[in-house]
């Protein structure tokens, strides 16, 4: 197999160790950077007719760093890259193949808390010892971080590369670093000699395969931790019942709201943990993955309607829309594509109508056919009988010849645009 060297960018996320003084530093400068967000909308948008350009842009940000004091907290080059942040956020927006929404404000409690370090000269990373590293963060100072692996460029004899940047990012569990790394691998320019195979994403199972195979997982909570996050939602209600509108958030709702925030992070931490090792093991195994090309959002749209024209089992859709949402089948997607690319391999997406309802030994499609997760063909002559999630990957992977998009090897002969049908 012919390798050569390319460049493959990649992010390492790291907790932060910070004492008191350096967490206000960054929260401070976490709320600055979303204050110039919000300065650089109402600049940009609140124009005579027109949005402002990139020199305009830059010229109000000096000078508001010149007027506003606090507009100093925030590192310059950090607010260089709120403004770059920006600005890609619009070219997303106008771009039509991208999913992006049109920018807006961004609210203290719904946005994430974040600080971009553009320049890796300025971070000085340095190995510790065999559990912790040191970086430089500006306006912070020295901190540790814990060292998980070997980043390239600073551990000796580790990977070749280099480190671009860092953005720190605030969560349920404090601050952590994330290392943008740009690292020398071998491309792969022969394709994946593994099989190909059509998943079909669900709820009951969370990834069915068209070999008849399973990839399942369990609760991301205990059960214990479950009935704590029950207990904990119930009292945010009660203490919310009691709170005078208008007034600030009291510390004991605070507390609470925190405690809710770091279970639902452990269970977004171990369902990303289980997408990453299951996205690994399929694209290590499989040379084409076939999925569905599923609209997620219009997917998990409320059912509840207007006061014209109120929609029905509403509860039941809500249920339904967490459910859909807690399996982040977007994400694993994300995932395998990035991986399967890495390993010259291709993902194909195809429509989805019809695939759960199909059979697909005689390709007789009937609603009644399926049943919960057991599908029985309503065609007497056919009659096969299995289990619907299977099928319905089965008939995903026999309609890769309509796909609709593709991601992969590029240098391969199996093109990803859609293509006509052949004669027979």
């Amino acid at each position: 197999m012919e390798r050569v060297k390319q460049a493959r960018a990649r992010a390492h996320v790291a907790r932060l160790e910070l004492s008191a003084a350096q967490e206000a530093v960054l929260d401070g400068q976490a709320h600055t950077a979303r204050a110039l967000w919000n300065l650089l909308h109402e600049y940009f948008t609140f124009r005579q007719g027109r949005f402002a350009t990139l020199k305009e842009c830059d010229e109000a940000i000096r000078a508001a760093r010149r007027e506003i004091d606090w507009m100093g907290q925030l590192p310059a080059q950090a607010a260089q890259a709120v403004l770059k942040t920006y600005r890609q956020a619009w070219a997303n927006f106008f771009n039509p193949d991208h999913p992006a929404q049109r920018p807006t404000f961004k609210t203290r409690l719904r946005s994430r808390p974040a600080v971009d370090v553009p320049q890796a000269r300025d971070l000085q990373i340095k190995r510790v010892n065999r559990r912790w590293g040191a970086v430089n963060l500006p306006k912070v100072g020295r901190v540790r971080f814990r060292w998980t692996k070997d980043l390239p460029g600073v551990t000796k004899g580790g990977p070749a590369g280099r480190i671009t940047g860092a953005r720190l990012v605030k969560d349920a569990f404090g601050w952590q670093i994330v290392f943008r790394t740009e690292t020398m691998t071998a491309a792969v320019t022969d394709t994946h000699l593994g099989p190909a195979v059509g998943i079909d994403r669900g709820i009951t199972v969370a990834l069915a395969l068209s070999d008849e195979t399973m990839r399942e997982h369990g609760p991301w909570l205990t059960g214990g931790e479950r009935e704590h996050l029950r207990r904990l939602e119930k009292k945010s209600a009660r203490q919310r019942r009691t709170r005078t509108p208008g007034r600030p958030t009291s510390k004991r709702l605070t507390r609470t709201y925190d405690q809710i925030a770091r279970l639902r992070a452990t269970a977004k931490r171990r369902a990303l943990d289980w997408q990453h090792q299951t996205t690994t093991e399929l694209a290590d195994t499989f040379g084409v993955v076939v999925v569905e090309d599923l609209k997620i959002t219009n997917m998990v749209r409320s059912a509840r309607g207007t006061i014209e024209q109120p929609g029905r089992n509403v509860r039941q859709k809500a249920g339904l829309n967490r459910a859909i949402t807690g399996e982040a089948w977007g994400r694993t997607l994300t995932l395998l594509e990035y991986k399967t690319h890495d390993r010259g391999g291709l993902v194909v997406k195809v429509p989805a109508p019809g695939t759960s309802q199909t059979c697909h030994r005689c390709g007789h499609r009937h609603p009644a056919s399926r049943a919960g997760t057991r599908f029985s063909c309503a065609n007497a002559a056919c009659g096969w009988i299995g289990h619907a999630d299977t099928n319905a990957a089965i008939n995903i992977r026999n309609a890769a010849g309509t796909a609709v998009s593709g991601r992969g090897d590029l240098g391969t002969t199996r093109s990803a645009k859609r293509q006509p049908p052949r004669a027979a």
